[in-house]
């Protein structure tokens, strides 16, 4: 089992692959600032969505959550 400081080191560094450094603090900012409960999210999601699928689904979710314009 890896510690916490190691899965979050991970985690960053799997964001930044993927979205780049400054999206990737991005996401996080955005992630702490609004309510979300990822595991009700994350529920029934197709393993086949592409990245930007993902995050349009995370968005109309926090959309229908919030009443905020997308």
């Amino acid at each position: 089992m890896i510690t916490d400081t190691e899965i979050k080191l991970q985690g960053f560094q799997i964001l930044s692959q993927y979205l780049g450094d400054v999206e990737a603090e991005r996401f996080i900012a955005l992630m702490q600032r609004e309510p979300f409960d990822y595991t009700e999210w994350r529920q029934g999601m197709d393993e086949e969505m592409s990245l930007n699928e993902i995050s349009r689904s995370a968005m109309s979710m926090r959309h229908k959550e919030t009443g905020k314009d997308l």
